[in-house]
């Protein structure tokens, strides 16, 4: 389904990837982990094609959007072509970003039907069914501004689902909330993940890791240094530098 291979990705001289790859396949949930500044929401960024790589080879579903051309340097798809790949794959940002002067629909409504060009009718149809989807049925005709961000973020997810996407990417999507609230999102992933939806979420929800998805991906230092089976990375025989990492609380803490 998505395949990336050797991605290497540096702002100024200050190098982010090095070099990572990484797989996933129809249906399956990849859950990516590491510490602050190891790179994992910049290889978000860049599948997404929000950052561009500096060179390296990322294909979705069998379409290529970036490879290193004989000069070393990725070279991108077409643009209509990358505009396609692009639409194959969703975002939910930590922050939520969504546009606080546009009601909860409309949040939902406009790029269903200025980029995938649904009749409106059609578009809000679909929005109320994602919203009822994510308990939010009641909140349609209100603003961002009052809904609390648990709220907010669910929105996002709905949103995120409203383009059709094939992977649906979550960066961080519980960093801004608290406790009670991160419940609330989790759930809302949970529920994805039992439909088989393909989706990658960086995360720093260990035990939310661990019991939902397939497979954990470990960054440091912009590699990839660890992955497997959640339930081995994660689980009671976890490595060393997996413990470590961890430090003194246990994976069921989290």
């Amino acid at each position: 389904m998505l395949k990336a291979e050797h991605i290497v990705k540096s702002f100024g001289a200050l190098g982010v990837l090095r070099g990572v790859s990484m797989e996933v396949t129809r249906g399956e949930v990849v859950a990516v982990i590491g510490q602050s500044g190891s790179g994992k929401s910049t290889l978000l960024r860049c599948l997404n094609h929000l950052e561009t790589v500096d060179s390296g080879r990322i294909a979705i579903d069998g379409e290529v959007m970036a490879e290193t051309g004989p000069d070393g340097k990725a070279r991108y798809a077409p643009p209509e072509t990358l505009r396609r790949i692009c639409l194959k794959m969703g975002m939910v940002f930590q922050n939520f970003n969504l546009f606080p002067h546009f009601s909860v629909l409309r949040n939902l409504t406009e790029a269903q039907v200025h980029v995938l060009k649904r009749s409106r009718p059609g578009a809000e149809q679909n929005a109320a069914r994602l919203l009822d989807k994510v308990g939010l049925a009641d909140k349609a005709d209100q603003y961002p501004y009052q809904l609390s961000g648990g709220q907010q973020q669910r929105v996002a997810i709905a949103r995120a689902l409203s383009l059709d996407p094939e992977i649906l990417c979550f960066d961080e999507p519980t960093s801004a909330l608290d406790p009670l609230l991160t419940q609330e999102v989790l759930s809302v992933i949970r529920s994805l993940a039992e439909e088989k939806r393909t989706m990658i979420v960086v995360t720093h929800e260990m035990a939310f890791a661990r019991d939902v998805a397939d497979r954990v991906i470990f960054m440091d230092d912009g590699v990839v240094v660890e992955e497997g089976a959640a339930k081995d990375v994660l689980g009671t025989d976890r490595s060393e530098r997996m413990r470590v990492f961890l430090g003194r609380r246990t994976v069921d803490s989290y």
